[in-house]
C-alpha cells in the first residue's frame, strides 16, 4: 500500500483550532489537495467560538464547526455569556468541544466542574458527541462525561492511565491520536491499546509538535504513526479512522 492510496479516503481531521492557524484558506487547500476532505474546527471561549462558526460558512462541505469552552479559557465575568452563545449555536454544530478540565491550568477546579457540567448538559439536551480535553483530570473528566448520560464522547489527545482507558471503552466512547504519536510513550501507550475501530485522527492545528508547528494538511503525521503503531497498513489506518469520524460526527 502506498501512501497516494490513503489520499483518496475523504480523511478527517476531527480536532483543529483553525481559527489560530495562519493563511487559513491556504491551509485549507494544502488539506483537502492530499485527501483531508473534512475538518472538525473546534472553538474555546466567546471569541474563537464566533471565529470558528464564520469560518465554516464560505467553506460548508469542509469545515464542519464545534463550539466549546476550553478550560483554560474560563473566566468568571465571561462564563454566562458563553454558555449563551453555546446553548444558541450547539444545534448549528457536530460536537461540542473543545470540553474539560485540566488540573494542571491555575484556573479554579470547582469552577471548571461547574461549567464542564453545564456544558454536558447543553450537549445531552442537544444529542451532541464531545470532545473532551481531559490533562490530569482523566478520571473525574470521564465521571463527569458518563454521568452525564452523553452518548458519544472522544477524549482527545488521551495520554491518562490505562485502567481509566479501559472505562472509556467500556462505555463506548473514543479517543484521538494526534502526532505527538512520533514521541510520546504515555500518548503511544493509549493508543496502542485502544482498538483502532475507537481512534480518531486530528492534528489539533496550529499546536507544534517538537519544532513544527501543525496544520490539517499534517493529518498523515498522525496516520503514519498510527500506522507504525499499530502494525497495520497505512490505507487500512486511514480508511478505518475516517469511518470512525464519520460515525462518530454523524455525517
Amino acid at each position: 500500500m502506498t501512501q497516494n492510496s490513503a489520499y483518496n479516503e475523504n480523511l478527517i481531521d476531527a480536532h483543529a483550532h483553525l481559527n489560530a492557524v495562519a493563511q487559513i484558506d491556504r491551509a485549507i487547500q494544502a488539506a483537502v489537495s492530499i485527501g483531508v476532505k473534512q475538518i472538525v474546527a473546534v472553538g474555546m471561549d466567546l471569541t474563537s467560538n464566533k471565529e470558528t462558526i464564520e469560518l465554516a460558512e464560505p467553506y460548508p462541505q469542509t469545515v464542519l464547526p464545534a463550539i466549546g469552552y476550553h478550560p483554560w479559557m474560563i473566566a468568571p465575568a465571561a462564563v454566562d455569556e458563553t454558555l449563551a452563545f453555546i446553548q444558541k449555536h450547539i444545534r448549528d454544530c457536530v460536537a461540542l468541544g473543545e470540553v474539560g478540565l485540566d488540573y494542571k491550568v491555575k484556573v479554579n477546579k470547582k469552577l471548571q466542574q461547574e461549567v464542564f457540567a453545564k456544558v454536558l448538559q447543553i450537549a445531552a439536551e442537544a444529542q451532541k458527541p464531545v470532545i473532551v480535553h481531559s490533562r490530569f483530570s482523566y478520571e473525574r473528566s470521564f465521571q463527569m462525561v458518563s454521568s452525564a448520560g452523553i452518548a458519544k464522547a472522544v477524549f482527545h489527545w488521551y495520554s491518562g492511565p490505562l485502567e481509566i482507558l479501559e472505562h472509556i471503552l467500556g462505555k463506548g466512547y473514543y479517543i484521538s491520536a494526534t502526532p505527538a504519536l512520533h514521541y510520546s510513550r504515555f500518548h503511544q501507550a493509549a493508543v496502542k491499546k485502544a482498538p483502532l475501530e475507537r481512534i480518531l485522527t486530528e492534528t489539533d492545528s496550529p499546536v507544534e509538535y517538537q519544532g513544527k508547528k501543525s496544520e490539517p494538511a499534517h493529518l498523515m503525521d498522525t496516520l503514519e504513526a498510527l500506522s507504525r503503531l499499530k502494525e497495520m497498513p497505512l490505507a487500512e489506518v486511514a480508511a478505518v479512522t475516517a469511518q470512525n469520524a464519520r460515525r462518530f460526527f454523524g455525517l
